[in-house]
């Protein structure tokens, strides 16, 4: 009989299924790993619910979710606050069936206003949806030259001009330089930044499968860094953050040509460049790099709203509160914003 249970702390045997089970699915990114559960638990303190659906000893899908709570934004339970793909992962329609009628059931129970799943292809084209993200992945050649002849003329020569700057990379042991550059790149932009012992807890709960690398001028000066996550052989570079000299020095660049070349190097076979909303710099940025979008499909179960929340910056609602977080003090925005950003997911 096919039975949906609950991933908890406490059960070693069920982690160790649910890890083999998303290594091997099709659908499971590396925002299903079981790990997160203990990241949205210890950091951010949402309440979280793990679905697996098992059948016979087997699990046969996997619904990681967690109930976001927040006066500004409401309440949501979402399939995964913090990551970019989510949602059911599976390997037969019943178990698929099985786990969205089980956090259907959760979130009435929860009274939330709306269930959010962030599935990589559209599971439920009636359901209302989020056409604001896109996608970019683009496989890895076999050989380091190759990748850099893939790679547009004009795009191709910033990261050469990277080169020639005499830049250097390196895989940082910590997340010092990292977060320096993250905080204060965010702050820019007017957004609160992630809170250090959130990337703190990133690298110690995924361990290899978590990296920083960082570029340097040849000084020493950091100038561009990136927290990337691996999963099977996929590369992901994830956050990121650059000192305000980096676009003069193509540090950017060069920090994604070398994350590419070391990946290339480890046999990897696919570069992720994540999510980005449609019309922005960063979805420029990753085109230039001859990298074509997919859609993500964000799909929702409203129960007390009327329509898809708008929970981003290109709502112009949060045009204000964006120009007033750019003006304070670089220290009180570290300070205040995790207790802001933690609502976001």
């Amino acid at each position: 009989m096919l039975q949906v249970q609950r991933l908890s702390d406490a059960d070693a045997r069920g982690e160790a299924l649910w890890e083999a089970f998303v290594q091997t699915c099709p659908d499971a990114t590396f925002f299903h790993r079981a790990g997160w559960q203990r990241i949205l638990r210890t950091v951010f303190r949402h309440e979280t619910h793990f679905l697996y659906a098992l059948n016979d000893g087997r699990i046969e899908g996997v619904l990681p979710l967690a109930h976001v709570k927040s006066l500004i934004f409401g309440d949501a339970l979402t399939s995964l606050p913090f990551a970019v793909y989510g949602g059911v992962a599976a390997i037969t329609e019943a178990a698929a069936a099985a786990l969205e009628a089980e956090a259907m059931s959760l979130a009435r129970q929860l009274r939330v206003p709306y269930l959010e799943l962030r599935h990589t292809k559209p599971h439920h084209p009636e359901w209302p949806r989020q056409d604001l993200y896109v996608t970019f992945r683009k496989e890895i050649l076999p050989e380091v030259e190759a990748n850099m002849l893939a790679i547009p003329r004009k795009q191709r020569a910033m990261v050469r001009k990277g080169i020639k700057n005499g830049l250097a990379s390196a895989i940082d042991d910590g997340v010092d330089r990292f977060f320096a550059l993250y905080a204060s790149n965010v702050h820019r932009h007017g957004t609160p930044a992630l809170p250090r012992r959130y990337f703190e807890a990133l690298l110690r709960e995924f361990g290899r499968d978590c990296e920083v690398l960082t570029v340097t001028a040849p000084d020493g000066r950091p100038l561009s860094s990136v927290l990337t996550f691996y999963f099977r052989d996929e590369v992901l570079p994830y956050y990121a953050g650059d000192d305000e000299a980096a676009r003069d020095l193509a540090a950017n660049d060069y920090k994604y040509w070398e994350l590419m070349r070391r990946s290339c190097e480890r046999g990897l076979k696919v570069f992720d460049y994540g999510r980005s909303k449609q019309g922005t710099g960063s979805y420029s940025f990753k085109k230039n790099w001859g990298f074509e979008p997919t859609p993500l499909h964000y799909e929702y179960q409203l129960y007390t709203r009327e329509s898809v929340p708008q929970n981003n910056p290109a709502n112009a609602k949060y045009r204000l509160l964006i120009e007033t977080w750019r003006r304070m003090p670089l220290a009180w925005a570290n300070w205040l914003g995790p207790y802001v950003v933690r609502s976001l997911g």
